[in-house]
Order: structure tokens, then C-alpha cells, then sequence
């Protein structure tokens, strides 16, 4: 698996890259994942967040998490995302996933809102965003609770050194 790690101007020092890249690795590992993947984790400032929600989603507000995805998804009559093959394979063979952008001062707010570590904040905001890579949603009910579910087993599973 691959994780590309980028931070915008004067985060770089926040947080430790490998520290990150282990936490979406074992993400997308409890979701059994193709090994062969690859995803961008940006952490940014709360500025470019919002910027890039407005663009792309149309709302002109900040945000924790984004994640933008690169398998194709369609929704089947019960409501369920399912992923259909990428329009083309890429030349390296190398299924890209996507991109989860993180908003690292909204993430200390929410830390503190929650009175938790910004590390516990944090992987909370990764796991929902791989999550989203992998196609799960919370549009509906159904679908929230299945993805809840599955960000509270996983975040177990990574809690040590979280507090």
C-alpha cells in the first residue's frame, strides 16, 4: 500500500508522517483493502478546506474531512454503494483510491469540543475519510449506521497512543 502524505505550507512539523501513513494503511488493512492501493492524505489548513468544499461540493463553509474518490460508485435499489471497475486501469497497475484532505485547525477544535486528544481527532477524521474512499456513505440511515459501525471497530483497533 501506498500513502502519499502532503501538508499544506507550516503543518509539515504538526504531526508525524509515518505515524500517519500507518493509521489510513491500517484503515484501509481492517477493510481488506487490495494491497496494491494508493491514496493521497493531505493535511490542510482550514482555509484551503473550505475553499476546496465550495468548489466542489457547493458549500461555502468549513469542514473536518473531505474525500475525494476515484472508483466509480452507483447505488443499487437497497440503497448500498458498490464499486464498479475504474474507466481505465492505470498504466502502473496501481489502483489509485483518492484523496482524503483533512482540516487540521478544525481538528483541534473538534478535539477540544470533545475533550480528547487532536491524535484521537484525528485518526477519527482518516478512518471516516478512507472509509469514503472505499465507497461507504451516510447519506441515509442504513448506510450511516453500516459506516459508523465500521469507524468505531477500526478506531479500536488502532486506539493505542490515541489519548
Amino acid at each position: 500500500m501506498e500513502i502519499n502524505v502532503l501538508f499544506d505550507k507550516g503543518l509539515k512539523d504538526c504531526l508525524e508522517v509515518s505515524w500517519l501513513k500507518n493509521l489510513a494503511e491500517q484503515a484501509l488493512i481492517s477493510e481488506r483493502a487490495d494491497p496494491g492501493v494508493e491514496m493521497g492524505l493531505v493535511i490542510a489548513s482550514q482555509g484551503k478546506v473550505k475553499q476546496l468544499n465550495k468548489a466542489y461540493l457547493g458549500r461555502d463553509e468549513p469542514t473536518d474531512v473531505l474525500a475525494f474518490s476515484m472508483l466509480a460508485q452507483f447505488s443499487t435499489a437497497e440503497g448500498d454503494a458498490t464499486e464498479q471497475p475504474p474507466f481505465a486501469t492505470p498504466p502502473d497497475g496501481i489502483a489509485h483510491l483518492g484523496e482524503v484532505i483533512i482540516s487540521y485547525p478544525q481538528a483541534v477544535k473538534q478535539a477540544e469540543e470533545h475533550r480528547h486528544s487532536v491524535k484521537k481527532e484525528l485518526a477519527i477524521l482518516i478512518i471516516h475519510g478512507v472509509l469514503h474512499l472505499l465507497g461507504y456513505d451516510h447519506d441515509t440511515l442504513k448506510p450511516k449506521h453500516l459506516m459508523s459501525a465500521r469507524e468505531a471497530v477500526i478506531l479500536n483497533l488502532v486506539k493505542g497512543g490515541l489519548d
